[in-house]
Parts: structure tokens; C-alpha cells; sequence
């Protein structure tokens, strides 16, 4: 289903799962890059329907899963500004417009980022928000690496994020100073698409050596063809190009949860991540 969030802007392909129970609460998930609405394909029975895998009712969800703007099926931005607060408060407009007064947000990735936005910029609707990948790394220039006061997990994330910075962050730099060069590659290419986006399930997710460990072929195609078909190599990564200066430091202080998993490509500890959202 197609929805303007916001005017002047570019129309969402948003995709709605009703839960069978009524009161369910509406929960807004939203992906990030390489990904796409795809990777919520295993969720969506689980969250909607929790008591046919072993939950209750009060644990149902009304799913909300939009593509971001430039991504998928969604419209290309037209215009600058569509960075990750533009895009949280158009979502928040969004879930209103929905008649969902009352919300809560996931997401991970850019996606992680825009909840965060919508944490602090939406409380009055947003009952509480969970990310993977919380964002904490503006901590790391007050924190001196070779402390002793550090935990192994903290000397973990110091040499993890070192490693990301000088050997998996090459994309990155790219899609934000120059994203319409490589974006010209990767529409022209569907193999230069594919392996922009596969290298990354290879390094990102925890597959001991190979993305089919862990994931179908056709599940990794899928996620590709969403980049290939709709020619949004270049919309994509201007998100990066927006966003990448001014990403916002805020406290989050409504309710929230952070998972860290192994593979992530920053990992913070306990008592970093309580700074950001306590």
C-alpha cells in the first residue's frame, strides 16, 4: 500500500500485518542498508501472531514496515534534506495518519538510528523503542582506549570498531561523499549490485564464512532484486550522504531496549549504551 507520510514528499510502499488479536499494539520496524523489508519475512508470524509460537496475546503486534525513502518500492527523494530526522518524524506522521495515537519502534541499522530519532523526538506517542546497533559511538572520543577501568567487553568494541574503520567501512565513505559515482556502477551491473550488497551479509551476519550458513540463496536474492529492480543503488545511498554530518546525539528517555549481537559491526557495553538511553 502506497503512503504519503508527509508533504511535500515522496510516496511509501508500507506494509501492514494485522494481528488476529484486537488489542494488539501497533509496532513501527524499520530496516536499514543493505537491507530491505525482505529481512522481516520471519518476524511477521511470531510478532502478529505470538500464540501460535509459543506466546501469549498480550505479546501481538500490528506491524508497520515501510521502506525507506529511495529504497525498495518507496519514491526517490526529489529533493535534499530526507536524512534520519526527516525521515522519524515523517514515520511519526505516518503511524498518526494510520490512527495509531499510541506506538512502539524497532529497528536496527539505519533503521536503529530513525528510532532513536523518533525516541526523543516523538515521546508524546511513541510508547518505547528497541534497536540493534544502539548508537553510542559519540561516547568513544571522551573514553581513552588503553584505560584499565575497561571491560574485556569494552576492549572488544574499541578493536572491533578500529577493525570496521580501517578494513569494512570503505562503502561507507563512499555512498557518503560521493553516492551518485558508485551509484551509476551499480545500476548499470547487477553483478556489481549483488556483490556490493552480498560482501556485506558475508562480513555482517554470523555465518562462519559463508551468508547461505545462515540464510537461502533465495532469501539473499530477494534482498538484492529489491536494489536491482527498482534502480535504487543511488537513492539508497544518498542517505548516507544526508545523514552522515549531522546525526543526532540525543538522549532517548522513554522506555527502551538494545540488543548487541556478536556480529555487529559496533558492539557498546552496558554502561555506554544506559548514557545514550537510559
Amino acid at each position: 500500500m502506497t503512503q504519503s507520510a508527509a508533504n511535500p514528499s515522496p510516496s511509501r510502499i508500507v506494509f501492514f500485518y494485522r494481528s488476529p488479536h484486537p488489542d494488539a499494539t501497533p509496532l513501527l520496524v524499520t530496516h536499514g542498508w543493505p537491507g530491505s523489508i525482505v529481512e522481516f519475512q520471519k518476524i511477521i508470524e511470531p510478532l502478529t501472531n505470538p500464540t501460535a509460537h509459543g506466546g501469549e496475546a498480550a505479546d501481538a503486534f500490528h506491524l508497520v514496515c515501510p521502506s525507506l525513502p529511495g529504497y525498495g518500492f518507496s519514491d526517490k527523494p526529489t529533493r535534499t534534506g530526507w536524512n534520519v530526522q526527516r525521515i522519524a518524524n515523517a514515520w511519526s506522521e505516518l503511524m498518526l495518519r494510520l490512527g495509531y495515537k499510541r506506538y512502539a519502534a524497532q529497528g536496527g541499522d539505519w533503521g536503529a538510528a530513525i528510532t532513536t530519532c523518533i525516541g526523543f523526538q516523538d515521546p508524546a506517542n511513541c510508547l518505547g523503542i528497541h534497536v540493534n546497533l544502539p548508537l553510542v559511538l559519540h561516547l568513544l572520543v571522551r573514553i581513552d582506549p588503553s584505560s584499565s577501568d575497561l571491560t574485556v567487553t569494552e576492549k572488544s568494541a574499541f578493536a572491533g570498531f578500529r577493525y570496521y574503520n580501517d578494513w569494512d567501512s570503505g562503502y561507507s565513505k563512499e555512498q557518503s561523499t560521493r553516492p551518485q559515482t558508485v551509484g551509476y556502477g551499480l545500476s548499470d551491473s547487477p553483478v556489481g549490485q549483488m556483490a556490493w550488497i552480498l560482501e556485506k551479509f558475508w562480513a555482517w551476519t554470523d555465518c562462519g564464512g559463508h551468508p547461505e550458513n545462515v540464510l537461502t540463496r533465495d532469501e539473499l536474492l530477494d534482498n538484492v532484486m529489491m536494489y536491482w529492480l527498482t534502480e535504487t543503488a543511488a537513492s539508497s545511498a544518498r542517505l548516507y550522504w544526508e545523514s552522515f554530518r549531522s546525526i543526532p546525539t540525543d538522549a532517548v528517555l522513554i522506555p527502551a531496549g538494545c540488543s548487541i549481537f556478536p556480529k555487529e559491526i559496533f558492539r557498546g557495553s552496558r554502561r555506554w549504551v544506559e548514557q545514550r538511553y537510559p
